[in-house]
């Protein structure tokens, strides 16, 4: 079976019944779960993954510190090679996740650096990825540069600013003009064209 890179943004905590039906899919079709140790999403797939007795499920860690493995899975130790604890000590393990998995799935509050520079991974890397957008509750699913664009295509121009200076976003994709809306909200039309 494939095996399938989980995250999201660390902000969320709690699964909503869509996003649970597709990690359900992910244990019917048994596939292997690939997740980090971070708190928020991390933390609640983990949680979800233990209460339903999965066991197909790989935690990735570095340095051999697990933060959270909430159903003693089988670890995957990523050395830092003594790096400071920052945003690309930790997206170190993300980078190994997106290598290993086949596919992703997302959920996103809509701003997390880190949930979206995960999904440019695993775009780069000919891979596709299904993101939760949690704040218009919609799933879209993400195969190309284009895609990408529409996801950010509604963002605030502060928070593109952020993203290109975080991840970036600029550099690695060729952002469209339309870019700079005044709230980060998706237009409805833009998401049902890409709803898998």
């Amino acid at each position: 079976m494939s095996n399938v890179f989980l995250g999201g943004s660390r902000n969320l905590a709690r699964l909503n019944s869509a996003v649970r039906t597709r990690l359900e899919n992910l244990i019917t079709n048994k596939h292997t779960v690939l997740i980090g140790d971070a708190g928020g999403i991390d933390k609640a797939i983990q949680s979800f993954f233990a209460e339903e007795n999965y066991n197909d499920v790989v935690v990735y860690c570095m340095d051999g510190k697990c933060r959270h493995n909430m159903g003693n899975w089988q670890v995957k130790v990523i050395d830092s090679g003594g790096k400071k604890k920052d945003f690309a000590y930790y997206a170190m393990k993300d980078t190994q996740m997106s290598l290993d998995a086949d596919y992703g799935f997302m959920v996103w509050n809509g701003e997390s650096k880190g949930t979206l520079n995960n999904v440019l991974n695993l775009v780069q890397q000919g891979k596709s990825a299904l993101v939760y957008h949690s704040p218009s509750r919609e799933f879209v699913q993400v195969k190309t540069i284009s895609d990408i664009n529409l996801l950010v295509a509604g963002c605030s121009s502060e928070l593109v600013g952020y993203l290109n200076k975080k991840i970036r976003l600029k550099k690695r994709v060729a952002l469209s003009s339309q870019i700079a809306l005044s709230f980060c909200q998706w237009p409805n039309k833009m998401l049902k064209m890409h709803l898998p």
